[in-house]
């Protein structure tokens, strides 16, 4: 199997560590990963940046207040705030890099991510793939609202509940879980990670969702897909934004949880070579 480099690049504003595979071709597409304890683009995409590599130039960065992207001094006042920075940090990562035009997959709040560069960004987006995506209108769930809790009680068993909550049946993948499970357990530790998760980094009520007029705007064409079971960002937040997005397809996915790149990989892969 291909891997992927990881670089940092200072663009004046943001210092963005990144994973990158497949430069040799001309198409791109970036990655972005959800939120949630130790979140970031290796523990979201490890599996999923080689395969797309084989036929495209794929990039995956850590936003802004996640991973290894330098954290900021002082933090933004309001999840939109944070919103409007990682849209920014994204164009200024693609402009260093003198990339125009690519396609988006957005997992979870990374899908509200990339409906938002598509808002501000539309000439710039060939394609967007939506995920287990937020940006739809529906109320967070207890599992959002015990994610959003984590730093009360930020011990290894704790982690390891909450990651078992993002799939259907944990027992299958148990050795990809444990490998998620590595990698965010040693990242919650930083006192920058802490700190960022703590400031603002969650929409309040009311807040996250993508209102229908500013979707009906959004003429590229969108695969939407979703775990049936999904107990962070319901399936229904994909219904509600197929019905308002004019070029949208939805596939759910049966006993599947919020991670379907990790639970149900191969059909993630073939569907995303098919969609690009």
């Amino acid at each position: 199997m291909m891997s992927y480099s990881t670089e940092t690049l200072d663009t004046g504003r943001f210092q963005t560590f990144y994973c990158e595979a497949g430069q040799e071709n001309e198409e791109v597409i970036v990655f972005l990963h959800g939120s949630g304890p130790g979140a970031n683009s290796v523990s979201n995409w490890q599996h999923i940046l080689p395969e797309l590599a084989k036929n495209y130039h794929v990039i995956a960065p850590d936003m802004y207040g996640f991973g290894n992207t330098k954290h900021p001094e002082v933090h933004p006042k309001s999840f939109w705030e944070w919103t409007q920075l990682r849209v920014e940090q994204l164009l200024e990562l693609l402009d260093k890099k003198n990339i125009e035009k690519f396609s988006l997959v957005g997992n979870s709040m990374g899908g509200y991510v990339s409906l938002n560069v598509v808002m501000y960004a539309p000439e710039r987006v060939k394609k967007v793939l939506l995920m287990g995506s937020a940006g739809g209108e529906t109320p967070p769930t207890p599992e959002i609202i015990r994610m959003v809790g984590f730093y009360k009680n930020p011990t290894y068993e704790n982690l390891r509940n909450l990651t078992s909550w993002f799939v259907y049946d944990p027992a299958t993948i148990q050795d990809s879980l444990e490998d998620i499970l590595e990698i965010r357990y040693e990242t919650i530790q930083r006192e920058e990670i802490r700190n960022s998760y703590l400031q603002n980094m969650f929409p309040m009520p009311g807040e996250g969702h993508i209102p229908p007029n500013a979707l009906r705007q959004m003429k590229q064409p969108f695969l939407l897909l979703h775990g049936f079971n999904d107990r962070f960002v319901p399936k229904e937040s994909s219904i509600n934004l197929m019905e308002h997005l004019p070029n949208a397809e939805l596939r759910l996915f049966t006993q599947c949880g919020h991670w379907l790149q990790v639970e149900k990989r191969e059909d993630f892969i073939k569907a995303a070579k098919e969609f690009f």
